[in-house]
């Protein structure tokens, strides 16, 4: 397995110490992890396409490992009210969509890459997911609030999950109209 794979699968294992932290309530601790494991996001990418370590497995696992940690932490944000559950459905139904289009275009042995739509999605998701943990926890743990124009970092998280979900909506009708030959003509 080559560095940038064993980084992916290093953002995979901070998942369940993400959920820990979260589930204790330690929102700050949870968005360092959530951090570290984000940035391993940036870097096996990076590193792949420099040094040529690009790999089916990196290809089909890094999106995936990119979905299960941005899902894992917006269905904890809807238990905490920070997230509509409208927006955590558009943006699982998207998922499902290109996992669909992935399956279906493996079955013909093409393996499709994210694109930059759905790169700039996942950015967006990750940051927005710590701003609003920042926010949260500061909240939370130490009293201090955040609140803008008075908004409250609630209603701040919120309105940030609404631009993420309408985003989220956006590159999948990219990705589903670009690689719309996958299922087209599916049998």
């Amino acid at each position: 397995m080559n560095l940038p794979n064993k980084l992916t699968m290093l953002r995979v294992l901070l998942i369940p110490v993400f959920m820990l932290l979260i589930g204790y309530e330690n929102y700050i601790a949870a968005v360092a992890v959530f951090a570290v494991a984000s940035f391993t996001d940036y870097l096996d990418g990076n590193i792949a396409r420099k040094r040529g370590l690009v790999t089916d497995f990196g290809k089909f696992m890094d999106p995936l490992a990119d979905k299960v940690l941005t899902t894992t932490a917006m269905i904890y944000m809807v238990a905490q009210g920070l997230c509509d559950p409208i927006v955590l459905i558009i943006i699982m139904a998207r998922e499902f969509a290109v996992a669909g289009v992935r399956m279906i275009a493996a079955e013909t042995g093409k393996v499709i890459a994210a694109n930059i739509f759905g790169k700039i999605k996942t950015v967006l998701q990750m940051v927005v997911i710590m701003l609003s943990y920042i926010f949260f926890g500061l909240e939370q743990q130490y009293g201090i609030s955040l609140a803008v124009g008075g908004f409250s970092a609630v209603q701040i998280c919120f309105g940030l999950m609404w631009l993420v979900g309408i985003v989220t909506l956006l590159s999948g009708v990219i990705y589903l109209w670009d690689n719309r030959q996958f299922f087209v003509n599916a049998k």
